[in-house]
């Protein structure tokens, strides 16, 4: 396999932040600690991430001059070294990610290569790490982008997302192995998009996101019980916004980055602790960016890509790691 790029060595984030970050990062000093891996192979954003067996797969993502690509590579936490795996089925980005017992899945996404928020699919696939293969499975009942994906009871929930109209949806919806079959569930509390949404002790977590437009963010924090079939509203998150990435690690949601604020990215960073229920202040991200895709291994989570402007601006190529407290 094609070796794409190694390490340019490591280093702590808590200096060149935005002037927000760079207040709050000199005193009190806040707790996690950024680091850098090996570099994406190019600059891309709206790509996905997804963590299975010591791996962080990136899917899919705006390239330089297309909003829309095929991408999929693959990150070996053990060598610090990228290589090429089979392409995603169909150039997308958008694309919502999770992995169940030992596959990945593609969910959802746009397909328009030149207008932004346009040609939201329907479309699922499945990729075997094994095989190096793809391949489709039924496709949801509407066509969704920037959809919230998670995995719970050995199910595959899609939630919420951007429809072809470019409108927000509150619809949720399951993917059952065992029936090869969609059904309908509880609705999201509000329609919204580009939000954080995790899995964890056997309830889902969908946190901020966007009712419309990228200004229009919210803090709110739904929690799904899939025993009652309802929602329950959790602790907000302390800084709405939208476009974010997320990963679970060390008993906390970390959410980080998003767009947008006073034409500038987010380059918070703050986690939920679950136990505790109460949110965290992190340490900032080393510099504002969004439409990035997070996965957690072990007691790290690795952030790949985006665009550190607002829209698809200033897209990035680095791979960022945090060590949560």
């Amino acid at each position: 396999m094609q070796v794409l790029l190694r390490a340019i060595g490591m280093f702590t984030a808590v200096a060149a932040l935005g002037c927000a970050g760079a207040a709050r990062a000199q005193f009190p000093a806040y707790p996690g600690v950024w680091s850098q891996a090996a570099p994406l192979p190019h600059a891309i954003t709206e790509i996905a991430a997804a963590a299975l067996d010591g791996k962080i797969h990136a899917l899919g993502g705006g390239v330089e001059g297309r909003m829309i690509s095929a991408f999929h590579g693959e990150y070996d936490s053990l060598t610090n070294l990228w290589r090429w795996r089979a392409p995603l089925p169909v150039e997308l980005s958008h694309v919502g990610a999770a992995t169940m017992n030992g596959k990945i899945y593609a969910v959802g996404g746009l397909s328009s290569p030149v207008k932004v928020h346009t040609g939201s699919i329907d479309g699922v696939f499945e990729y075997d790490p094994k095989a190096d293969e793809w391949r489709a499975l039924p496709p949801m009942k509407i066509p969704r982008a920037a959809v919230g994906v998670a995995v719970l009871d050995g199910r595959l929930h899609a939630i919420g997302g951007r429809l072809p109209d470019q409108s927000t949806t509150a619809l949720h919806e399951v993917w059952d192995p065992a029936s090869n079959v969609w059904s309908a569930r509880a609705p999201l509390p509000r329609a919204r998009d580009h939000m954080a949404t995790v899995a964890v002790d056997g309830k889902i977590h969908v946190i901020g996101g966007r009712f419309a437009a990228s200004a229009d963010n919210t803090g709110l924090h739904d929690v799904y019980d899939p025993a009652a079939d309802k929602w329950s509203e959790g602790p907000p998150m302390p800084t709405p916004r939208s476009g974010v990435a997320f990963g679970f690690a060390k008993g906390k949601i970390v959410v980080a980055g998003g767009e947008c604020r006073n034409r500038a990215t987010f380059n918070e960073a703050e986690a939920f602790d679950v136990a505790a229920g109460k949110w965290l202040t992190l340490t900032p991200l080393p510099s504002g960016r969004h439409a990035f895709g997070g996965a957690a291994l072990g007691d790290k989570i690795y952030f790949a890509g985006g665009s550190r402007g607002c829209g698809g601006n200033d897209k990035a190529n680095d791979l960022l790691v945090l060590t949560p407290p």
